[in-house]
């Protein structure tokens, strides 16, 4: 006896028309991964950034008093090797900028950053709170 192949017909027609159509972009486009930690001192955030350098991120505060990133790519086109070519190419490296609101507790003056490892590190130390102490007499009725 031959297995019988049972085929829906209706699942790749439906599946098809919600996959292949202009209201979903044909792009792969993704954010990097940003993790936000804090500590008593500081804020620590690290933006995903594999294979930039830092040549290629920005950071900085805008006139919004916003935190601004940036990383762009300005991946050089190499020469492609004349014995060799790709039959695939899945790497693609798009440009990336988002703004973020920075807490009222963040002192502006003394953000760094740095990348490593591929993260780019952005400390956001904290303003420093002044103790301020009373002493005052105490009348007793």
């Amino acid at each position: 006896m031959l297995p019988v192949m049972f085929r829906n017909s209706w699942f790749p027609t439906v599946f098809d028309d919600f996959m292949n159509n202009d209201v979903i972009a044909h792009t792969h486009v993704t954010a990097p991964a940003v993790n936000v930690k804090e500590s008593a001192e500081a804020y620590t955030m690290e933006v995903a950034a594999p294979g930039i350098k830092k040549e290629f991120c920005r950071v900085h505060i805008n006139d919004d008093g916003s935190l601004a990133i940036a990383i762009e790519n300005k991946m050089e086109h190499k020469e492609e090797d004349k014995k060799q070519h790709y039959l695939r190419r899945e790497f693609s490296f798009t440009n990336y900028q988002q703004n973020y609101t920075l807490p009222d507790d963040v002192d502006r003056e003394r953000i760094s950053a740095r990348v490593e490892d591929g993260v780019l590190t952005i400390e956001l130390p904290k303003l420093k709170k002044e103790e301020t102490r009373v002493s005052r007499q105490i009348a007793i009725s």
